[in-house]
């Protein structure tokens, strides 16, 4: 079973950004490589129990494991030693990373207070898109009874796209509401 977006790519977006930026080969079209899911979890160090709910309910959001990320170094005015447990990530790929795009521009998104549309400028030259998430309580798998800590996520949209343009057409395809 494929996933919604993954069709939509193939049959709609990939023709349209062919006709826009006249490739050749379908092969130049750029696409979505992977999705990286960050969160830091600074006060980790005082208490380790704070590291295991950050784990759990980025495993919710993800539906995937998350890896446990350590300091690389030591950072003394942070009470910091290198090797210390300090974040968890998760890298998705294939129907599981266009579900979870699905999920966040369909349903999450607009559930934020406020929300005019994601920042335009959160590009870094070579197609990737960076999304800063200030409370995991935007996603419907999170209970808001459970959740003792609101924690903010970083999510990494990486595109095969040379440039901005691409990659901002690319996501405005898959349905990104970008800020007017």
């Amino acid at each position: 079973m494929s996933s919604r977006l993954r069709e939509k790519f193939n049959s709609e977006i990939t023709p349209h950004m062919m006709d826009k930026f006249s490739y050749k080969s379908v092969m130049q079209a750029p696409k979505i490589d992977k999705i990286v899911l960050n969160m830091g979890v600074g006060d980790a160090v005082i208490n380790a129990k704070n590291l295991d709910e950050a784990v759990s309910e980025l495993a919710l959001i993800s539906g995937q494991k998350p890896l446990v990320t350590k300091a690389k170094k030591s950072i003394a005015g942070f009470r910091l030693r290198e090797g210390m447990s300090i974040g968890a990530k998760v890298t998705l790929r294939g129907d599981r990373m266009y579900d979870f795009l699905d999920k966040l521009v369909n349903v999450s998104l607009p559930r934020v207070r406020d929300f005019h549309g994601v920042s335009t400028r959160a590009f870094d030259g070579r197609g990737n898109y960076t999304l800063g998430v200030r409370e995991q309580l935007i996603f419907p798998e999170i209970n808001y009874d459970n959740v003792n800590r609101v924690r903010g996520l970083d999510i990494v949209i990486v595109t095969t796209a040379n440039t901005d343009e691409e990659s901002h057409e690319l996501l405005a395809q898959f349905g990104m509401p970008f800020a007017r």
